[in-house]
C-alpha cells in the first residue's frame, strides 16, 4: 500500500512552509525506498516554489539535493540491499529509449526527464521532493554514496557538486589549464573544490573580496573582486575555462574578454533576465559561450567517487525542518557559506 510520509509543502508563490505530508508509491519490483537523512537546499528549489522559472505543481515539496538510507527493496533490485548509503539528485526518471539517455546522458532526454519534484512522472502522478523522511525511486535513478562521505556533506553533491563537476570534466579542467571560477556560494564553492582536487589552477571571481580567505581555504590560488574594474584589465587573456555559477545577469563581454585563445565561459547559474554579448567578443578569440545543467546517472556516480577519492564535501550549515523558510530568506541574501541541509530527524 502507498505510504503517507511526513513533509515540508509550500501551497503556493511566497507562501510559508508548513509541516504536511506526501504519500510515496508502494515500491514496484524496481524500486528503492529511502528513508533520507539529509536534503540539501538549492537556490532552484526557491526559483521553482516562488514560480520564477513557470508556473509550479502545487503543493510543492522540493528537494534534489537527497541522501539517505535504502529501507526496503523490490523483488527485482539488483544494484542496492538494505542499509546502504545512497542519494538522489535532480531526476527521478527519463524516457531511457532516446540517444541522449542511452549515451548516458539522461539529464538531456529528449522525452523530458522526471525532475525529482515539482514534475510529473509519465503516468501523471506528481513528484515530490527531498524536504521530507522518505521518497521512492527506480534503482536505475538512486547513486550509491561512497564510505568516506558523511551523508550531511554528501548531500548537495547530488546537485552542487555535479553541476560543477561535470563542466569541469566535459572542458577538461585539469594540470596546465587555469580555471575561474565565478562567484563563491552553493556552487562556486564546491567548483573551486573540485577543480583543484583535479589538478587546475583555480581563480575566484567574486564580486567582493569578503570570502577570499574561505576561497584559498578550499583550493584556491588566486581570488579576485569584480566589483574592482582593474580586475578585468589584469586578468585579460588569462583563462582556459571560466565556470559562471551566478544566477544574475552579469557583464558577459567583460568574462569572455579573460578567455585566452579558444577559451571557453559555460553558464550554469540561471538568471530570470536574458544574459547579452557582442558576437566580436567570440569571433575575436575563437572562443565559446556554452551552457551545462548537471550530469546523468553514471557521470553522477562519477563525481561522488571523485568526490570519495578526494576527501571531498560540502561545506555545510544543518538546520531543522522547522528553519526552512528562514534558510530561503539567508540563501537570497548569500547569507550561506555555503549549503544548507535539512536534518530529516527533526521531523520528530
Amino acid at each position: 500500500m502507498p505510504t503517507t510520509v511526513p513533509a515540508m509543502t509550500t501551497a503556493g508563490p511566497n507562501k510559508p512552509f508548513e509541516r504536511g505530508t506526501v504519500t510515496r508509491r508502494d515500491p514496484k519490483p524496481h524500486d528503492v525506498v529511502i528513508d533520507i537523512r539529509y536534503a540539501g537546499i538549492c537556490h532552484s528549489d526557491i526559483h521553482q516554489a516562488r514560480d520564477e522559472w513557470g508556473e509550479g505543481i502545487y503543493p510543492m515539496v522540493p528537494g534534489h539535493e537527497i541522501a539517505g538510507v535504502v529501507s526496503a527493496v523490490g523483488d527485482d533490485v539488483t544494484r542496492y540491499a538494505v542499509g546502504d548509503t545512497v542519494g538522489v539528485g535532480c531526476f527521478v526518471d527519463s524516457c531511457r529509449e532516446c540517444e541522449n539517455c542511452r549515451a548516458g546522458e539522461e539529464q538531456y532526454c529528449l522525452e523530458g526527464e522526471v525532475q525529482t519534484y515539482n514534475a510529473k512522472e509519465y503516468d501523471g502522478e506528481p513528484t515530490y521532493g527531498g524536504y521530507s523522511t522518505q521518497i521512492v525511486v527506480d534503482e536505475n535513478y538512486v547513486l550509491r554514496i561512497p564510505d568516506g562521505v558523511e551523508l550531511d556533506v554528501a548531500a548537495p553533491l547530488l546537485c552542487a557538486g555535479i553541476t560543477l563537476y561535470s563542466p569541469l570534466h566535459h572542458w577538461g579542467a585539469g594540470p596546465g589549464k587555469k580555471v575561474a571560477i565565478v562567484g563563491m556560494g552553493g556552487l562556486g564553492h564546491m567548483g573551486v573544490k573540485i577543480a583543484a582536487a583535479m589538478g587546475a589552477e583555480v581563480t575566484v571571481l567574486s564580486r567582493t573580496l569578503s570570502k577570499e580567505q574561505d576561497g584559498k581555504r578550499l583550493g584556491a590560488a588566486h581570488y579576485y573582486a569584480t566589483e574592482d574594474e582593474s580586475t578585468f584589465t589584469e586578468l585579460a587573456g588569462s583563462f582556459d575555462l571560466i565556470v559562471n555559477t551566478v544566477a544574475a545577469v552579469i557583464p558577459v563581454d567583460d568574462y569572455l574578454g579573460l578567455l585566452k585563445l579558444d577559451g571557453s565561459m559555460v553558464n550554469v547559474g540561471v538568471p530570470e533576465e536574458k544574459l547579452s554579448y557582442h558576437g566580436f567578443s567570440l569571433v575575436a578569440g575563437r572562443k565559446s559561450l556554452s551552457g551545462s545543467k548537471i550530469g546523468g546517472i553514471r557521470e553522477t556516480q562519477e563525481m561522488l567517487d571523485f568526490c570519495a577519492e578526494h576527501g571531498l564535501g560540502a561545506d555545510i550549515e544543518t538546520i531543522s525542518c522547522d528553519q526552512v523558510d528562514e534558510a530561503w530568506e539567508r540563501v537570497v541574501r548569500g547569507d550561506v557559506r555555503y549549503r544548507f541541509v535539512i536534518d530529516t530527524a527533526t521531523f520528530g
